[in-house]
């Protein structure tokens, strides 16, 4: 899609099969790199929102009794359908995010279809548990006997689907998979700040792919109400939230009142622990990556470099060397690697972190400031702090921007293990050591939901989420399709 048809078409939002325009108008959207309105997201009204809630509730019943082998159908439709359109979803996505071309064409838009892809296969995993006979002797509840029984995984129901905004449409892929193969109805939320794209999805799905009307809903807005209104209403079953641990907590709390299904995946503060055996250059690579990777917006970063005093300057002189080599700018410029941030105050909160973690003490080894040949974009140098202290704002609160705090210990490996589990957050972890054995041993002590061993690289079939504030239960995988079903048990006399 052009900059020109993004920004002269007329966005609506999705209820019930039908586009409707929104009923409090629009905003712009805001290319990050060149501050260029994008095009005009609806402003769906809160009444929107609950009448997206109630026709995904009464799609549900229908869609819930679709065979597996239809829904998995739709979803290899759905698959296919993204990767035809992946030349006009990735020059949209990238306007929206600021993420650069690599980033884009790589990671943003084919891990749709390859999520679509893993679900369509998942829509055909079994749902059926069989458990052994059991006998029971007669109670004054009913007569004795051999009691056969079964689990069953059964749908939720309606689940709202409220998205973050740095990976908008891989992370909406990622619940819409699993959610659909299962038998659910969709209400879609992206975030306020990049939404186009997921509505470009959703169109995809309810006009060129065939699902049901209803099945698939889809909100947008500049501000909570909408959400809100999706968490406090009846007719949602279930909340998939990723996003701030800010909002999680509100959500969770909103969620309680009418005991909807939560999966919510929160904040981070990654711990990178290396070890004095560690190798210097597999642990700079992979710190760096919060660098490299989307300008560090991505909550399972590595940004607190905890490590070892006979590594400790190695690893910094490394990284400080790698911060220099990194290219700043235009995320379609060839050669760049760190794109802006998503807008405005956000750049101005990630450096009031910078600076409050030089007022505190930190020494400002590489970046520090925005790039002073970048007159338009939200941008930042890549920018490490070294010679933190456990207990400063910087090193404990999530950034959310290209920032590497280095945090040095002394002691053996449980002190270093003890610095990095001293955090309100333990979505993912990481160890760095020349001994496999002992990455183990030490990722095991680890309380956060996910451990890389000496890598940064993920396995998506693994379950993913995190403990303490970085959220509540996991998906990924066929994780994913029991995140969004119930158990069921069904017993009868043998």
């Amino acid at each position: 899609m052009t900059a020109v048809e993004a920004r002269e078409r007329t966005w609506q939002v999705l209820i019930g099969g039908e586009w409707v325009d929104p009923a409090d108008g629009t905003y712009e959207i805001v290319n990050p790199a060149t501050e260029e309105v994008v095009g005009h997201a609806p402003e769906a009204s809160r009444a929107q929102a609950e009448d997206a809630a109630r026709a995904a509730k009464e799609a549900f019943p229908a869609w819930s009794r679709t065979s597996p082998e239809r829904r998995a159908e739709l979803l290899q439709k759905a698959a296919d359908a993204v990767r035809a359109h992946a030349a006009d979803l990735i020059p949209l996505v990238i306007a929206e995010t600021g993420c650069t071309a690599t980033v884009g064409k790589s990671m943003q838009v084919p891990q749709v279809f390859a999520r679509f892809d893993r679900y369509a296969r998942g829509a055909l995993d079994p749902t059926v548990i069989p458990l052994p006979p059991m006998e029971m002797p007669q109670t004054p509840l009913a007569p004795g006997g051999i009691m056969g029984a079964i689990a069953r995984r059964i749908p939720v129901g309606a689940v709202a689907c409220i998205t973050p905004y740095n990976f908008p449409i891989v992370n909406m892929a990622g619940k819409l998979g699993p959610a659909l193969a299962m038998g659910n109805t969709i209400v879609v939320r992206p975030a306020s700040q990049d939404p186009l794209a997921v509505i470009e999805l959703c169109r995809i799905l309810n006009d060129e792919v065939g699902f049901p009307p209803g099945v698939i809903n889809c909100i947008t807005g500049s501000t909570p109400p909408t959400g809100e209104a999706l968490v406090d209403s009846r007719d949602i079953d279930m909340v998939s939230f990723t996003g701030s641990t800010g909002v999680g907590l509100r959500i969770a709390e909103a969620g309680g009142r009418t005991m909807k299904r939560l999966l919510l995946e929160l904040g981070g503060k990654g711990a990178a622990l290396v070890l004095e055996d560690a190798d210097v250059k597999t642990a700079v690579g992979a710190i760096g990556s919060v660098w490299t990777f989307h300008s560090g917006q991505i909550c399972t970063a590595p940004t607190r470099a905890i490590i070892h005093r006979s590594k400790y300057d190695a690893v910094v002189a490394g990284l400080a060397q790698m911060a220099k080599v990194l290219k700043v700018g235009d995320p379609y410029e060839a050669g760049v690697v760190v794109g802006p941030l998503i807008t405005a105050p956000h750049r101005d909160r990630v450096q009031s972190y910078i600076d409050g973690g030089k007022a505190e003490g930190g020494t400002i080894v590489a970046g520090g400031g925005a790039p002073s040949d970048m007159k338009r974009g939200y941008y930042l140098e890549p920018t490490l702090i070294a010679d933190c202290r456990p207990d400063m704002r910087a090193v404990r609160e999530e950034i959310f921007g290209p920032v590497i705090v280095a945090v040095p210990f002394d002691g053996d490996d449980d002190e270093g293990v003890a610095i990095a589990n001293d955090s309100d957050f333990g979505l993912y972890d990481y160890v760095f050591s020349g001994d496999s054995a002992r990455a183990m041993r030490v990722g095991k002590l680890l309380r956060a939901g996910n451990i890389g061993l000496n890598t940064v690289q993920r396995n998506h079939e693994t379950p993913f989420g995190g403990t303490k504030l970085s959220g509540v239960g996991r998906d990924g995988g066929a994780f994913g399709l029991e995140a969004y079903s119930e158990l069921q048990s069904m017993v009868w006399p043998g």
